[in-house]
């Protein structure tokens, strides 16, 4: 059995938080990684539960006599006359910068001292990931290759949103085993570093060049204080500002700067220790900033879909149908097939304590594709048409993977040993 079994009941997350704090406040060790993971876990299906309410909220506003409010909102203009944003904007723009910047951090430490520190823990959540990308993409292509436009949609169902995904399979609680909660995790932070490869490839149509040049010496700057040993975190933020600032002005997404920064921050601490380190000290300070403040404002402002005028053939239009059935049918054959052929031929091995129906049940909930997605639907899709049948594709795909998840990980067979 995985060392991890058993943390994710409630009393064992509340006896393992409590002891995490208590150290923190009377300055003893720091935890060790199983503490670690059972709070990352903790925060992430928070997370989750938080964006269903954010997002229950979008479309209750969107729906009711206050839409023309909440439109009128996110629409209004902030910032300097001839050079102002909208409200909309600035949340995609300016705050999802923050969003990334612990998407960047929590990657790098995965990358060095987590699950995906090793080749034989990473292969299989990495070979998974990668169908996982794949499959949806070649089904809403196959779906939309008749119009350039809607072709541009092609990543929409690539992504998998890991708090919406953890917030579901807390609602389940121990009957999903916690090495399986670690795959979906690890799973969904390569999927989410596959995401900002295909912004950055293929969403980026103009670049300047001289801008880009002012960031690669920012950064080149940021790389030389984590070198000589900086570990203040002051600098490395007022630096990520500007690089943020000649990002976005450089035509590439303002919101790749904030991964770019990550992994300029040092992982190591004072006396070569990771637990003191800027890049743990930001990340703790960042995620509940996060969790609670910046995914719930972004589902609030890009949830809010108007069920007004739409019918059956708004569902089966081929953005939107394609999207869901790249996240519902595509994701879970992706996932599955890639995970089989890892196992099959010897390069990985099943989660421990997992049974085939519960390994099945989380491939299902990976077509659960909303933050993410629906931040690549705005950058695809200029067209308002587009956009509306892009969020209907991702809240139907979504859903569905869901509540099918929900139910394949409640009937599962028992777990093998």
């Amino acid at each position: 059995m995985s060392p991890l079994s058993g943390i994710c009941s409630q009393t064992n997350f509340k006896r393992v938080i409590n002891k995490w704090e208590n150290d923190r406040v009377e300055n003893r060790s720091p935890p060790g990684p199983i503490l670690l993971i059972a709070e990352f876990l903790r925060l992430e299906a928070a997370a989750g539960l938080v964006l269903m309410a954010a997002t229950a909220a979008a479309l209750v506003l969107a729906n009711s006599p206050m839409a023309p409010l909440y439109q009128a909102v996110l629409s209004a203009e902030i910032g300097l006359p001839g050079n102002s944003l909208s409200v909309l904007l600035w949340i995609n723009d300016g705050l999802m910068v923050i969003f990334f910047l612990l998407i960047g951090l929590e990657i790098k430490r995965e990358l060095l001292v987590g699950e995906l520190s090793s080749t034989k823990r990473a292969v299989l959540p990495a070979i998974a990931a990668l169908g996982g990308m794949i499959v949806p993409a070649m089904i809403y292509a196959a779906l939309n290759w008749h119009d350039p436009d809607a072709l541009r949609g092609w990543a929409i169902p690539a992504a998998t949103d890991i708090a919406f995904a953890l917030g579901v399979v807390a609602i389940l609680g121990s009957r999903v085993p916690t090495s399986l909660k670690v795959f979906l995790t690890a799973l969904a932070i390569l999927d989410d570093l596959g995401a900002i490869v295909i912004i950055g490839l293929f969403y980026t149509p103009h670049v300047s060049g001289i801008a880009l040049g002012l960031a690669a010496a920012s950064l080149a700057l940021l790389l030389a204080l984590n070198r000589f040993g900086v570990r203040r975190l002051a600098p490395y933020l007022i630096v990520g500002l500007f690089v943020w600032g000649v990002v976005l002005a450089s035509g590439v997404h303002g919101t790749l700067a904030g991964v770019a920064v990550a992994f300029m921050v040092p992982m190591r601490g004072a006396g070569a220790t990771e637990e003191d380190s800027p890049l743990h000290r930001l990340e703790h300070r960042l995620h509940p900033c996060v969790v609670y403040g910046i995914l719930p404002i972004f589902g609030l402002a890009n949830a809010g879909l108007s069920f007004s005028g739409l019918s059956l053939p708004n569902l089966l239009a081929p953005v939107s149908f394609g999207i869901a059935a790249g996240l519902f049918i595509g994701k879970q054959l992706g996932v599955m097939a890639a995970a089989w052929v890892a196992v099959k031929m010897g390069w990985a091995e099943w989660p421990d304590g997992s049974s085939a129906g519960q390994i099945y049940g989380i491939a299902v909930l990976c077509g659960i594709g909303f933050t993410m997605s629906l931040f690549i639907g705005g950058l695809a899709f200029s067209s308002d048409d587009l956009q509306i049948q892009a969020k209907l594709g991702v809240f139907s795909g979504s859903l569905i993977s869901a509540l099918v998840g929900v139910l394949v990980l409640r009937f599962s067979g028992a777990q093998r040993s």
